[in-house]
């Protein structure tokens, strides 16, 4: 079946409408993830600084050498990075960006589920951290192997488990009730404040829906194509199968704020509708199609991308 990519319009960026921005405000809350972990690396005595310098004749203040503190390769340490990475990865994938640095946005539909996984995670690196726990005498000893005159006992802790966590929070991104008796017109300030804060948010998650769908077409289109002397060239499932589950995101999570990028995406959708990684590998002719017709598609995301206007972030003082 033959797929028409659609020329986009670009000649001026959609605007965002308030009523779009209040939308996101009334349907989401804010939250915040706060993961404590231990530091693997610290940097050495001025004493072993100025050995280190002296060995190649350098300054001691234009050198600097830290020593590597626990093995992060060991596989307890390793499943320990692993639940922070699922948890990392999860908050992100179930939320949208929002302009304060580590805080995101999470639909209010999805909270409960939000917390079950998140619970669920956070047992999980208990469960991890208790495993290390039993390794950790192990390690230490690696370490005072490893670092020889640099081992210092006091580098490490009596009590690994307290170096660990995942928290989170759910922070207000609405002005404080009381506010509005005390000064009402500070009040309604903050309120026109906010409602520029999800006017960026609404152009902040357009943006990001967008260049991750441009990265992924782009990845997969240029697989695709072929080298120079017809040979195909390797891909992995996963080039295909990250396009289907953003596309699985993208219906969940939109706002529906940009109609240009909702037409790329179904666009995108549209190109890889039933077509497997293993058929796209055995099949040339189609995976040719495919190839082309998600240049186009990247073609059109990237101009759409040059005429968006970047948005304010704010950075933590």
């Amino acid at each position: 079946m033959s797929i028409a990519i659609e020329p986009v319009s670009i000649d001026s960026p959609t605007d965002v409408s308030p009523s779009t921005a209040e939308l996101l405000q009334s349907e989401t809350i804010a939250v915040r993830m706060q993961i404590r972990w231990p530091g693997v690396r610290k940097s050495l005595s001025r004493e072993h600084q100025q050995q280190a310098a002296n060995t190649f004749s350098a300054e001691t203040k234009s050198v600097s050498i830290s020593k590597k503190l626990l093995d992060t390769s060991h596989p307890a340490f390793r499943a320990a990075t692993g639940v922070r990475s699922n948890a990392i990865k999860y908050w992100k994938q179930s939320t949208l960006p929002y302009i304060e640095p580590g805080i995101r946005l999470l639909h209010r539909k999805d909270m409960q589920t939000f917390e079950l996984c998140m619970t669920s995670l956070k047992s999980d690196l208990v469960d991890a951290v208790d495993k290390l726990s039993l390794q950790y005498e192990e390690m230490i000893h690696q370490a005072r192997e490893r670092l020889g005159n640099l081992f210092d006992s006091a580098d490490y802790t009596a009590n690994v488990s307290d170096l660990f966590a995942i928290d989170w929070e759910y922070p207000s991104a609405c002005p404080p009730e009381y506010l509005l008796q005390l000064s009402p017109r500070l009040y309604h300030r903050e309120c026109e404040r906010m409602k520029s804060r999800f006017e960026d948010a609404v152009a902040m998650a357009e943006r990001s829906f967008a260049e991750e769908l441009s990265q992924l077409v782009g990845h997969l289109a240029e697989r695709l194509s072929g080298e120079p002397d017809g040979r195909q060239k390797v891909f992995r499932d996963t080039a295909v199968t990250n396009l289907t589950d953003f596309f699985d995101r993208f219906q969940r999570l939109n706002i529906r704020s940009n109609a240009q990028l909702d037409n790329l995406v179904d666009q995108a959708r549209q190109v890889l509708q039933g077509k497997q990684a293993e058929t796209l590998r055995t099949n040339e002719d189609l995976r040719q199609k495919v190839s082309r017709d998600l240049t186009r598609v990247e073609a059109s995301l990237d101009g759409w991308l040059t005429d968006r206007p970047r948005r304010r972030i704010m950075r933590s003082r």
